[in-house]
């Protein structure tokens, strides 16, 4: 893979533990690259990054120790413990369990709901209340669908059954007796040794701040290293048990990896990976087959941070990579280090991500040339530029202000204050999106549109802005002011 002269750091930790005993030991633990761009500072084994995603089963593991306690029970109804918690469809709402809400099984598309959480101001419990509006895509548990916010209501349901902050309850019951001292539960917590993230969205590599998600529990909270991650590799190559430690059960453990939900396998993705005939959700993990061998396993995602934890527990082995930039090279690291130990046929990894990365590229261009041909040229918005200013309100997110300045349009995100942009005509009512330095997320080019009432007056306000992970399609934003 082509690669910049930044180095973006990265980190990886193999681990192993003996088969009839189930001694576990570290085997390797290392860093690669720099902390931050134009910064000396090298990553090293107790280098912490965001491991976003990857906190999901810290919250699962949070669970499964109450159902050990007998405080709760993976079938119970969530609105036993959040009776003010709503879904779209109260029937839904009625019928949910805690099993449900781990196991990406509620309805909501994936990702449906995430920019209510994504550098918003709004508390736990604001977002929450919000999910109510959020419509569904399938009918309840029949079709998979990625949620963070589900795991944020699992993160609350921690906080209620055990009377503790949710990262107070993780670091009491999990982390400290792993011994995972660097572990953090928050960036505030961080004093030192730390990676920064990393990517384009400013037009070039760029190093970013550190994202503030406390009030996203459950989900995406927790900045750890390789050396930390280890420890916790362990504990689940040891079913729940670290060094005569027991966290949670064997049982539960058992639990935590089984299958909820089925994922489908398209023909291109067996004709990639033709060993692999089943794809599922667990709790908190994701599993699938792989030269006969079954994978554990979970990526994270943040903005300039990528990162795999990977188990495979009939090889007694496990291992996490952790990165500080969006290059694929956290998923060619994987696949390397994973076909290695499963013996897998020696496969180019790094040559097919250039490939697939050209592809992109091409596809693009070539959809950004669509855009371009189908441009109106010369025409002129309806109204003055004054006119398309007021305040658009969506019923789930909140409002969103187009404001005139120095005689252009900036547009705000009422919940999310660095979400500022500068809107340029493109053609008609549409305008085209820059966004500010501000925000920190790599968006495409991206669109707003006004449409008018019958007297000529702006009504709503639409926004185009693809990407893989917000949907701002979902914002029904309505003039209110």
């Amino acid at each position: 893979m082509q690669t910049p002269s930044f180095r973006p750091g990265k980190t990886q930790v193999p681990e192993w533990r003996s088969r009839s005993s189930r001694t576990t030991r570290s085997v390797s633990a290392k860093g690669y690259g720099f902390r931050e761009l134009g910064k000396p500072d090298k990553v090293d084994e107790n280098t912490l990054f965001a491991i976003a995603s990857n906190t999901k089963a810290f919250t699962t593991a949070s669970l499964a120790i109450l159902v050990d306690e007998k405080k709760i029970a993976w079938n119970d109804k969530v609105s036993k413990y959040l009776p003010d918690f709503q879904m779209y469809d109260p029937w839904v709402t009625n019928e949910l369990t805690i099993r449900d809400i781990v196991s990406h099984r509620s309805g909501l598309d994936t990702f449906s709901g995430d920019l209510l959480w994504y550098d918003t101001t709004y508390s736990t419990d604001e977002m929450l209340r919000r999910v109510r509006y959020l419509k569904p895509v399938s009918s309840f548990r029949t079709r998979y669908g990625y949620q963070n916010l589900m795991f944020i209501a699992a993160g609350r349901i921690v906080e209620k059954v055990s009377g503790k902050p949710w990262a107070e309850f993780v670091r009491e019951r999990i982390l400290t007796p792993l011994g995972m001292n660097r572990t953090t539960t928050s960036v505030t917590d961080m004093k030192d040794n730390f990676a920064y993230p990393h990517n384009e969205s400013g037009g070039k590599l760029r190093s970013l701040p550190v994202g503030f998600l406390d009030n996203a529990i459950g989900a995406v909270r927790l900045n750890s290293s390789v050396a930390d991650l280890s420890k916790w590799i362990r504990l689940q190559l040891g079913r729940g048990t670290f060094e005569g430690k027991k966290i949670f059960s064997e049982e539960q453990s058992w639990t935590m990896w089984s299958p909820n939900t089925l994922q489908p396998i398209s023909e291109a993705a067996s004709k990639n990976n033709p060993t692999r005939h089943f794809n599922a959700y667990a709790m908190g993990w994701g599993t699938y087959d792989y030269y006969g061998r079954k994978i554990i396993n979970h990526s994270g995602g943040l903005d300039g941070m990528l990162s795999y934890t990977v188990l495979i527990p009939e090889e007694n082995v496990g291992f996490v990579v952790l990165t500080n930039s969006e290059s694929p090279a956290f998923q060619i690291m994987m696949a390397k280090i994973r076909d290695m130990f499963v013996n897998a046929p020696k496969r180019d990894w790094n040559a097919e991500a250039v490939k697939q990365i050209a592809a992109g590229k091409a596809s693009d261009a070539e959809e950004n040339a669509k855009v371009d041909a189908a441009r109106a040229p010369n025409t002129k918005p309806s109204l003055a530029m004054s006119a398309y200013a007021g305040t658009y309100t969506s019923q789930m997110y909140g409002d969103v202000t187009i404001a005139e300045e120095n005689g252009k349009l900036v547009l705000r995100l009422g919940p999310a204050p660095n979400f500022v942009a500068d809107l340029e005509h493109w053609h008609y009512d549409t305008f085209q999106i820059h966004w500010h330095p501000t925000v920190h997320y790599n968006f495409p080019r991206g669109f707003v549109t006004f449409t008018l009432d019958k007297n000529g007056k702006t009504d709503q306000l639409k926004i185009d802005q693809p990407n893989n992970d917000f949907w701002f399609y979902e914002l029904d934003l309505k003039r209110t002011k």
